[in-house]
């Protein structure tokens, strides 16, 4: 039994050592109050006004939709606050709405990057700076497709911020928002690099930045900032599926958004290059069925006609490795990289095409206009034939190529009981390679169905309402 001196010693040894621990963890920690104090001048809120008709329920009050039901993930951040009504004694059908978000300076003659969709279809945007004073903005342009929007105000010797080079972020690295989340101005949140190259559902051209700071609706548009006190993305997206912060926050990388920017600023628009081709995920059974030692690239699901892809030679089931030497180790890092490459510049694609490599040169092209839809999928024609894969398949009328773009391909009329079931095949499907064969008629398809290896994962190229992917199965014994 320990003496009660030696009883107190070892008490206030523990303590000491517990209080050393504690203080080396504070040491460790990053003092983010110097980089506040100088960043946070250059950090704006930004508000809105749009006229739009009013929508009045029975009993003068608005007819709010149910938020709740709008899809969880991924949403872009609630920024418009509920629509207020303003007095109209003449009785007019117009109400004014509000939305609140974040921007920050780039230049002391008063340019301004915020979000698209925090200004989007605003009549009026007003920029607060932190002084508390308000100037009205004028849209320089906006960039749906980043999410990216230009302001200028009309003032001299502003406070700028900083800008950082976003590539140059390691995961792990600690990071800070400051932004007027629900209209509190200048608040700041940290946490560190999640992870970079986040590809989101729909947003195909930027490289997002996914962090673990706390963004709320009203950080849209605000910087996220390094340790060194620069800028390296605008905060943009959050994951939630409460509407709130859970963790995963999204920003886009400063590099893309300077990029827009001054795209912006000398011609109004973004130019995108563009290769015109559908693409997909490349997972183990594609992997196997095309030769590869392991799941990587960009699968070419689909060349669109005229394209640069299609006078470049690329052809369906190449597997895109590379562009210009960068890996293509996820099919989404194919556009990002596309996309940043200038129209009319030249590049060289390393595919993978019946098991061999081979390096294709052409010329990007300039991505088109957004709502450019691919052609329906084909109806049944006439000659038939069965296989062993439980379908029965049609061959197409010249008509019916010629609006799909193909020059062979046969469409599903029937699907039974067997393998094409449990894989998902659907009447009306259209099926153009099988097995990494082309198919250019009914007779082809089953000829190639009854040849297939069993045990082994096969490939098989599908149109479903116009959009063409691989899908992979297996026979068994």
């Amino acid at each position: 039994m320990l003496m009660p001196s030696l009883k107190k010693s070892c008490s206030a040894l523990l303590a000491l050592l517990l209080l050393g621990q504690v203080l080396v963890a504070q040491a460790n920690l990053p003092d983010f109050t110097e980089l506040v104090e100088k960043a946070s001048p250059a950090v704006v809120n930004i508000s809105t006004r749009q006229r739009m008709p009013e929508r009045m329920a029975a009993g003068g009050q608005l007819n709010i939709p149910d938020l709740q039901g709008l899809p969880p993930i991924f949403r872009e951040f609630f920024e418009r606050n509920i629509p207020q009504v303003p007095q109209n004694p003449g009785g007019g059908r117009q109400r004014e709405a509000q939305s609140l978000g974040s921007g920050f300076i780039i230049s002391a003659d008063g340019y301004v990057l915020t979000n698209n969709h925090v200004i989007a279809d605003a009549d009026e945007i007003i920029v607060r700076l932190s002084d508390r004073s308000e100037l009205e903005a004028k849209l320089v342009g906006a960039d749906p497709r980043s999410d990216v929007a230009l302001l200028k105000v009309e003032a001299k010797g502003l406070p700028t911020v900083k800008l950082g080079k976003s590539e140059d972020l390691k995961v792990g690295e600690w990071v800070l928002a400051i932004g007027s989340p629900f209209g509190f101005d200048h608040s700041v949140t940290a946490g560190i690099v999640s992870a970079k190259g986040r590809s989101l559902p729909n947003e195909s051209y930027v490289p997002f930045i996914q962090t673990d700071v706390a963004i709320n609706p009203g950080n849209s548009g605000g910087p996220l900032f390094n340790l060194s006190g620069e800028v390296v993305g605008i905060n943009s997206q959050i994951f939630t599926r409460s509407g709130g912060f859970m963790g995963l926050s999204f920003a886009i990388p400063m590099s893309v958004a300077m990029d827009v920017a001054e795209q912006l600023k000398a011609d109004g628009k973004v130019s995108r290059g563009w290769l015109g081709v559908v693409i997909q995920e490349v997972n183990k059974d594609l992997a196997e069925s095309f030769g590869l030692d392991r799941p990587a690239g960009a699968l070419v699901a689909q060349v669109l006609e005229d394209g640069p892809a299609a006078k470049g030679g690329l052809q369906v089931g190449d597997v895109i490795l590379s562009l210009d030497g960068k890996p293509i180790v996820m099919s989404a890092d194919l556009p990002h990289l596309v996309g940043a490459l200038k129209p009319g510049s030249k590049a060289t694609l390393e595919v993978v095409r019946e098991g061999k490599r081979r390096k294709l040169p052409l010329t990007i092209g300039a991505l088109p206009e957004e709502g450019e839809e691919l052609a329906s999928a084909a109806q049944p024609g006439a000659e038939r034939s069965s296989n062993r894969l439980g379908v029965r398949v049609v061959e197409l009328t010249a008509e019916q190529k010629k609006n799909l773009d193909l020059r062979g391909g046969v469409v599903i009329s029937e699907v039974m009981e067997g393998p094409a079931a449990l894989i998902g095949l659907r009447p009306g499907d259209v099926v153009t390679h099988l097995n990494n064969q082309a198919i250019d008629s009914a007779k082809t398809f089953t000829e190639v169905a009854q040849a297939l290896p069993k045990n082994r994962s096969v490939s098989m190229r599908v149109l479903r309402q116009g959009r063409a992917s691989f899908i992979t199965f297996k026979l068994a014994d």
